[in-house]
């Protein structure tokens, strides 16, 4: 058997890894468009950055696992393709701001009918709009040649992926149960995560069931984090600790835990997009009230980024222009370089906005990402890009935590106290940090949900 995957990104990429090490016997080709991306992960600094990824890659590359450009002979001869490209959210024209741009899943599915001597199955894994498979059908049915389309969305989270591809809650996998080709196609692609993933773990349903689901499941993640927001600012309302909140009703079983710490806001390239797209398709379906209902969600993590970056300008005497602020991290959360949605991006403009100083440090994400989210050059007079967090704070009038990357609870906070222009401010926007002590140094603390704690 052979496996094509089109997209060498954030999925394809670390899926097809797992892959190729749990299936030795199963050559697996990651093809991309973009030549720059394919030498990078046939190099030793992958365009990925997961923990204990480059391990594996080092693994199997060149042994099952192959990178590159040659697009159309790698689906040509591969029994399964792939699909693990970008379904950003429209820009322009109808379902401007909220509807997925398919134009780069119609490519694919133009490019598999044109490569294809034979029919194949053909499998969804970027996150797709409900019935988008009847688009992939009806371009692949018109090169007169049999495929059979499922859906099977990825539910890695990013930083962890590495570990959620090796032992995942579920494998979802739709596609035409009410044909035996369908079925066939069904169980062929659970056959291969079989050889690592307990059969209990390996759903199967319809097309349509499978691509909601994952639309489903981004949704109600987001909707638990918007959630906990909208109660941290309560909480800073009344004096309650939202932490000590997120504990008691985290312990009612009906609840649980998960998804429960606030924060400056969700981020990452699927919660936003994904609460998009199904707003759009409740509207689409003329369910006006249901899209009412998710569009909440989104409007309070809009809300929840304001009222930070609002916050923060309200400690500093209600004026940061030239003043110094510290920024700790802008992936849109700890293990990853990812930046895409990350609350930073807005929150950082908010700042320039009002003429502040932006001395940045993040271990993964580099100059040239930072300046192209925020629409910056990067020789830009009000931002610096600094080697360490020590250097960053180093006369800042504040330390602006955004990403709850590890190093930054291990810091020496009396040293960075003492190089900091006084009254020295810390906003932690992830409550990583111990503000007890962090009060004991001197500084003034205001966390999320807490209030001011100086």
């Amino acid at each position: 058997m052979r496996i094509c995957c089109i997209g060498a990104g954030y999925v394809g990429g670390p899926t097809m890894t797992m892959v190729a090490r749990k299936c030795p016997d199963i050559r697996v080709d990651v093809v991309d468009v973009n030549a720059a991306r394919i030498a990078a992960w046939n190099s030793d600094n992958l365009p990925v950055f997961e923990p204990n990824l480059d391990g594996l890659v080092r693994e199997v590359r060149g042994k099952n696992l192959f990178f590159s450009t040659d697009i159309e002979e790698c689906i040509d001869k591969a029994d399964i393709v792939f699909i693990s490209v970008n379904t950003p959210t429209k820009t322009y024209g109808y379902g401007a701001g909220s509807a997925s741009d398919l134009s780069y899943v119609e490519a694919c599915s133009r490019t598999i009918a044109r490569a294809s001597k034979t029919g194949k199955i053909v499998v969804e894994k970027s996150t797709m709009p409900v019935r988008t498979a009847d688009v992939i059908k009806t371009i692949l049915a018109a090169s007169g040649r049999k495929f059979q389309v499922l859906s099977n969305p990825e539910f890695l989270a990013e930083g962890t992926a590495v570990r959620d591809l090796e032992s995942p809650d579920r494998v979802l996998i739709g596609g035409d149960e009410d044909s035996e080709e369908g079925r066939k196609a069904i169980e062929t692609l659970a056959s291969v995560y079989a050889r690592w993933v307990p059969e209990e773990r390996i759903i199967k349903t319809n097309l349509w069931s499978s691509e909601l689901s994952k639309l489903t499941a981004n949704a109600f993640l987001a909707q638990r984090i918007s959630s906990i927001n909208a109660i941290s600012a309560l909480c800073e309302a009344t004096g309650a600790d939202v932490d000590q909140v997120a504990k008691a009703v985290g312990s009612d079983s009906r609840i649980g835990s998960s998804f429960l710490k606030s924060s400056v806001g969700y981020g990452g390239s699927c919660f936003q997009k994904d609460l998009l797209n199904l707003i759009y398709l409740c509207e689409h379906f003329n369910l006006p009230q249901v899209a009412q209902y998710w569009r909440g969600v989104v409007e309070m993590n809009a809300f929840q980024k304001k009222r930070f970056s609002s916050n923060v300008v309200e400690g500093l005497f209600r004026n940061i222009s030239g003043k110094r602020l510290a920024i700790f991290g802008f992936a849109f959360k700890e293990n990853t370089n990812d930046t895409r949605e990350s609350p930073a991006i807005d929150i950082c403009k908010d700042f320039l906005g009002e003429h502040a100083k932006l001395a940045f440090y993040d271990p993964k994400v580099s100059k040239a990402q930072i300046c192209a989210d925020l629409g910056i050059e990067e020789n830009d007079p009000r931002v610096e890009f600094c080697d360490s967090p020590y250097d960053a704070a180093a006369g800042a009038h504040a330390v602006v935590l955004l990403t709850h990357w590890d190093e930054f609870k291990k810091l020496d906070y009396a040293k960075i106290r003492k190089s900091m222009t006084t009254p020295a401010w810390i906003f932690d926007g992830r409550n990583c940090l111990d503000h007890r002590l962090l009060l004991e140094l001197g500084f003034l603390v205001r966390g999320i949900g807490k209030g001011n704690l100086s």
